[in-house]
């Protein structure tokens, strides 16, 4: 390939990328360097529409919300990662089981499978009222259905009490996310040939030894994948959560998202609702990188 060839390739090369990129730096590269320009000034409802007015304030707003005596970013950060821990646990486990169920052949098996996805398929916020119904005191179907088992003599007040509303919000995040870790665990288990598995059974070994030993490391590569996607995914869930609890009761399911929408939407605060919000880029960030990373590893291997 001579140098006029390469010169083309690149030129074609870089005609193919510039609309992403244009894109990405309108829609994305610039709301985000504006949201940071905007955590280091002092803007609220008081000067919003006063520029002459708004100072920077250098990192005064990241400091009052990590060390102030009235802010709630760190029980925030801690709820998000409580929440976002809980959820891909049992999201992976059940995904993962299902998938190995769904990778067996029999009759019924796609439509089977389509039924599970309608959970992924359903708009958040009408997965968050629908939960919300269920876990409701009054009349929901989950307090019916205890006190039809003798579980309980009264409704349980699961989205007014800390522990039960951050359980309630948990388990309808793991309903949206079987389906997604299902999917990409089944994809993976479809790359293994069944002649592994048929000279294994041969050597003597079990279904057991051959999920450890065969199956798990094989589809390492896409258990990554999905543990690295659902964080970031879990992590920055903001719809379900205001749905179904605002934040509440007295800030237990408050996450980092609907405290950055709470500071910036409800008390006017952009400036700290900003900075709030940078805080979860900056940890999103980060795991987008360990994800890369993880990616780059596993193409090498």
């Amino acid at each position: 390939m001579n140098r006029k060839q390469i010169k083309t390739g690149t030129t074609l090369g870089l005609a193919f990328v510039m609309p992403a990129l244009v894109f990405m730096m309108v829609f994305i590269g610039y709301p985000t360097l504006q949201n940071i320009l905007l955590s280091l000034k002092n803007v609220d409802v008081f000067n919003f529409t006063r520029p002459e007015a708004q100072k920077y304030t250098g990192l005064d707003n990241y400091r009052e919300l990590l060390t102030g005596a009235d802010s709630i970013l760190p029980k925030a950060v801690g709820n998000t990662l409580i929440f976002t821990i809980a959820s891909i646990f049992f999201q992976f486990i059940i995904g993962f089981a299902l998938a190995l169920f769904f990778n067996k052949k029999f009759p019924g098996c796609n439509f089977f499978r389509g039924i599970v996805m309608i959970s992924w398929l359903l708009p958040v916020t009408v997965v968050g009222l629908l939960f919300k119904f269920m876990f409701a005191t009054t009349g929901g179907i989950i307090n019916q259905f205890l006190m039809f088992l003798g579980l309980t003599n009264r409704p349980v007040e699961w989205l007014l009490n800390g522990g039960t509303a951050m359980a309630a919000i948990v388990t309808a995040n793991i309903w949206i996310g079987i389906p997604f870790n299902m999917i990409l665990i089944l994809t993976g288990l479809t790359t293994i040939p069944a002649e592994i598995y048929e000279s294994a059974s041969i050597d003597g070994a079990g279904k057991l030894r051959q999920l450890f030993f065969i199956t798990i490391p094989m589809i390492k590569p896409a258990i990554m994948s999905v543990l690295t996607l659902g964080f970031v995914y879990t992590f920055k869930v903001f719809d379900l959560a205001w749905v179904m609890t605002k934040g509440g009761p007295v800030n237990a399911t408050q996450l980092v998202s609907t405290y950055a929408y709470r500071l910036s939407f409800e008390e006017l605060l952009f400036s700290k609702g900003s900075a709030a919000a940078n805080v979860l880029f900056i940890i999103l960030l980060v795991m987008g990188f360990f994800y890369i990373r993880t990616i780059d590893d596993s193409e090498v291997m």
